[in-house]
């Protein structure tokens, strides 16, 4: 059993580890509001492009673009947005579950994965899983232009015939507590046959283009696959942030509570050690009066 000594020790390191994850907790939670305010912002403009150009190309007559065509490689390629860092509860493990999954039903053999981030990486070496490639940001928040440069080199994966379909596995902001994990599909940006019919029907109109259809989705196809994959990334900052913030708080809880209880043990101790020292005096003073 550990005495007073031990338990002061022990005190004093989870005093310490307290101030930590306090201090961990606050600066999760101002990146946080930094983080959920990019994502907050960016996303509406994401989505309305999305479903404007989505509607414009399976309305337009007879248009086609590199990004809508099928592949007709097996292979796929999957990119997958996790943190450098650890400390954030079951954020990284979720991610790397999911792509463990999606590669046992595609075929381990027919998956090329590329990394944003080290710890989902490091997690599925051990069992075997490598990549092709690792990227990184230049500061802790990515930039558009890094986004724009990691889909060039994937869009051109897929246009050469290398990869069939383009993934990208992360986790989505749901809220300070909740997250997401979610691998969706990017390229081949498809329209399903139910799915124009569906939308020609919600649109009975003839759309008139300036300058033309084409002129106007050669632009905007490629913008809407900037605009998905920075938005996935702003996405798992968020709640990267948002799950540290929550693994810090519990954490933190739990120091709280183990400085209590060890606490109370030390002072029982201490009340023995002063009970027995009493006792002893008392039957000391009873034996020399008898």
């Amino acid at each position: 059993m550990a005495n007073v000594k031990d338990l002061k020790v022990r005190i004093g390191s989870t005093k310490s580890t307290l101030k930590i994850t306090s201090a961990m907790k606050l600066v999760s939670a101002a990146k946080l509001a930094k983080a959920q305010g990019r994502v907050q912002g960016f996303k509406p403009y994401s989505s309305e492009l999305e479903n404007t150009v989505r509607v414009a190309a399976a309305l337009a007559e007879n248009y086609t673009h590199k990004y809508l065509k099928q592949g007709s490689s097996d292979k796929v390629a999957v990119l997958v947005i996790s943190s450098d860092k650890g400390l954030c509860g079951s954020y990284n493990s979720s991610v790397a579950k999911q792509v463990k999954n999606f590669a046992a039903i595609q075929g381990a053999s027919d998956c090329t994965l590329f990394f944003i981030g080290k710890k989902v990486k490091e997690l599925l070496a051990r069992e075997g899983m490598t990549g092709e490639k690792t990227f990184s940001y230049a500061k802790n928040d990515p930039e558009f232009s890094e986004a724009q440069a990691i889909v060039t080199e994937l869009a051109a994966g897929f246009t050469s015939g290398k990869y069939g379909k383009v993934f990208i596995a992360y986790n989505s902001f749901v809220s300070a507590i909740e997250f997401d994990t979610k691998v969706n599909q990017v390229l081949p940006m498809t329209v399903s046959a139910e799915e124009q019919e569906a939308l020609a029907k919600e649109f009975p109109v003839d759309f008139k283009y300036e300058p033309s259809v084409n002129e106007i989705l050669d632009s905007l196809v490629p913008e809407v696959l900037n605009t998905t994959v920075f938005t996935a990334m702003l996405d798992a900052i968020a709640a990267e942030h948002a799950t540290r913030m929550t693994a810090m708080d519990n954490a933190t809880t739990n120091s709280k509570d183990m400085i209590k209880k060890l606490t109370l043990t030390m002072n029982k101790l201490r009340q023995a050690a002063i009970t027995t020292e009493l006792t002893e005096i008392v039957s000391g003073a009873e034996s020399l009066n008898s």
